[in-house]
């Protein structure tokens, strides 16, 4: 009897994967004697953060204990308090829409202040103090009087 058509295809195939196998070794090794033995370059960081191609000297290594190390908020001290009622100018308000923005007298920054939040009736340029209230968008104005 005589071999089958299906055996003789599976050799050549099976022939076919070696050769392939064998020419993508060959190209991998005639790269690698391209670069130089190939590899990835070692960078390393030195004590100021910057990279260096010379590993660190083991004798300037700097030695911590877990127990030094801090985790969270530091807590303040009692002298420490911050006072919740800050000052501002309210540089925009709608009174048609119930909302405006006041500029607070520290740092500068706005904040945004709904008509729920008022205790007084505000306009523009009335100087005002207030809280702070994380809102969805940021922190809004609450409690806001005419000072």
């Amino acid at each position: 009897m005589a071999k089958s058509q299906q055996t003789y295809s599976k050799i050549e195939k099976e022939k076919a994967r070696a050769k392939k196998r064998e020419e993508k070794q060959k190209k991998k090794e005639a790269r690698k004697a391209e670069s130089g033995g190939g590899g990835i370059p070692m960078a390393y960081v030195d004590a100021y953060g910057n990279l260096t191609d010379t590993p660190p000297d083991p004798a300037d290594k700097i030695k911590v204990d877990a127990e030094d190390i801090v985790l969270g908020v530091p807590k303040k001290e009692e002298g420490e308090e911050e006072d919740p009622v800050r000052r501002g100018k309210v540089s925009f308000y709608d009174s048609s829409k119930g909302f405006g923005f006041i500029i607070d007298a520290e740092n500068n920054e706005k904040y945004f202040c709904h008509v729920s939040g008022l205790l007084d009736d505000i306009m523009e340029n009335d100087k005002v103090e207030y809280e702070l209230e994380r809102g969805m968008k940021g922190m809004n104005a609450v409690k806001v009087k005419k000072v």
